[in-house]
């Protein structure tokens, strides 16, 4: 009878950082409330899965969303580079407080692309379906909490 071939310890250690990447970028059940409204969240908490965002992404339902934490509070600016559909860009504080809305913004298909920015230092930034921010009433010094 044959052995089944044994895994070489590099290989192992690449499968246990693929894994540990998406973990990092989507951990299951992670959820934002905000404004009396859940969102089920993509949580990047990596450089690589901030940098990655929801570019190519073709569809964004209403109830999700893109959370982006960081180490510490500043000036944040994103880009619409690759991402495909309209987003809502929500800065927030340390303490989870709506700083501004970038609302509707819009996609951007060529190589210079405008930057959103938050108007305070800010830790975390999530990203909605544009409209989204408006339908629901957000406005500035709502909070958010995570589950």
């Amino acid at each position: 009878m044959r052995r089944p071939p044994i895994l070489s310890r590099n290989l192992l250690f690449a499968l246990f950082i693929a894994t540990s990447a998406v973990f990092a970028a989507n951990p299951a059940g992670s959820h934002v409330k905000l404004a009396g409204h859940s969102f089920s969240v993509e949580i990047a908490r990596t450089e690589a899965a901030r940098d990655r965002g929801l570019m190519y992404r073709t569809h964004l339902t209403s109830d999700h969303g893109m959370l982006f934490i960081y180490h510490d509070a500043q000036l944040r600016y994103f880009w619409m580079k690759h991402t495909l559909i309209p987003l809502d860009i929500l800065f927030f504080d340390a303490q989870r407080r709506l700083i501004n809305v970038s609302a509707d913004t819009p996609p951007c298909k060529t190589d210079s692309c405008q930057t959103y920015a938050s108007a305070a230092p800010a830790k975390y930034v999530l990203e909605l379906k544009a409209g989204v921010a408006e339908k629901l009433g957000i406005k500035a010094d709502d909070r958010f909490t995570i589950r």
